[in-house]
């Protein structure tokens, strides 16, 4: 088994799910910043049989919302002097703005610079809607319409 050093004062982002690791890690650019980080794949869990995990060694801000939506069983721990002292537990965001695409070439956001908005109209099924076309999204094909600078 690896052993990882526990951090003095940042951020575990825990329960991802395995493979979705990689793709927060990057998408926090954390590969760019000059203080450490971590990325765990495939950690055994008890809850979920295996999770990727991250480990940042510096207070960064995230953003909580596109967090959750990328994966919404996250779980964020804020660390300081080697102790929790915060536990957020993510979920599907009600309402996400300038996170997606809208791939309706006739949505206002195609044609102008428009901030997209998506709102969560059915948590059962996780299907959103664009606020301006009401074109559908559900949250399983979410890489299919995230912004790419977010890919």
């Amino acid at each position: 088994m690896i052993k990882v050093k526990p951090i003095e004062k940042g951020i575990v982002i825990d329960h991802i799910r395995p493979g979705q690791g990689f793709f927060i890690y990057n998408y926090l650019e954390l590969q760019e910043k000059d203080f450490t980080s971590v990325l765990l794949t495939n950690v055994p869990s008890t809850a979920f049989g295996s999770k990727d995990m991250i480990k940042i060694a510096d207070p960064v801000d995230l953003n909580l919302k596109a967090l959750g939506f990328i994966d919404p069983d996250i779980r964020i721990n804020y660390i300081d002097n080697f102790e929790v002292v915060k536990k957020l537990n993510l979920s599907l965001p009600k309402e996400l703005n300038d996170v997606f695409s809208c791939t309706n070439p006739r949505c206002i956001t195609s044609e102008e610079e428009v901030e997209s908005v998506l709102t969560l109209i059915d948590e059962e099924n996780k299907i959103y809607s664009c606020i301006y076309c009401n074109e559908m999204y559900p949250w399983e094909d979410k890489d299919e319409f995230l912004k790419e600078e977010i890919l």
